[in-house]
């Protein structure tokens, strides 16, 4: 990882996309590393969460605060508040594209909107299959904004025996992309 500092302070926004399988096991994966981890969830997010994982956000690790997605007052709302790094994990359509056109109708996209600004990571972890025409324009056009566009497909190298296992090689490249390192995690061309 290079030069890259290794971050204190993250976000981690959930939207209405499927894909709770990689939220589960990033935030499982980073529990134990010196993170101060909090957390945004949209109500579709909400919805999403209980039908695929049967939890509610506060069930998940990791995370030791929550902020309201309509409170325009909460610290992240503001470049001062110190965060560096934010992930939206998973990522809908809807939020790429107020992302993409500068939008913020929600502390997700107002947070985002601020990582851009401030010149900090933020990973968007877009979940939609296939892609349409505007889904590829709004995934340039935040890319061309500094936001990094990782999709959520694990590598089968490693020869995961379950989707868990799958999200888990998933989950190690996704903290790679915010400068973690995870312990005990398996690369390529090195040995277990």
């Amino acid at each position: 990882m290079g030069n890259r500092q290794v971050p204190k302070k993250i976000l981690v926004a959930v939207t209405g996309a499927s894909g709770m399988l990689y939220l589960q096991s990033f935030l499982t994966a980073i529990a134990g590393l010196d993170l101060v981890v909090h957390g945004i969830c949209s109500e579709a997010g909400q919805k999403v969460l209980g039908l695929e994982k049967g939890i509610t956000p506060q069930d998940l690790p990791a995370i030791s605060v929550w902020f309201d997605c309509r409170d325009f007052a909460a610290p992240p709302a503001s470049g001062s508040s110190g965060y560096d790094a934010m992930l939206v994990l998973p990522c809908s359509m809807g939020t790429l594209a107020a992302i993409a056109a500068g939008i913020s109708a929600n502390l997700i996209q107002r947070c985002a909107d601020v990582m851009l600004k401030e010149r900090k990571d933020l990973v968007l972890v877009v979940r939609e299959t296939p892609f349409n025409r505007t889904h590829l324009k709004n995934m340039l056009a935040v890319h061309d904004a500094g936001a990094i566009i990782c999709p959520p497909m694990p590598g089968y190298y490693l020869q995961p025996a379950s989707l868990e296992e799958a999200a888990d090689t998933f989950s190690w490249r996704l903290a790679d992309q915010i400068g973690l390192d995870i312990p005990g995690r398996r690369r390529w061309g090195t040995e277990e």
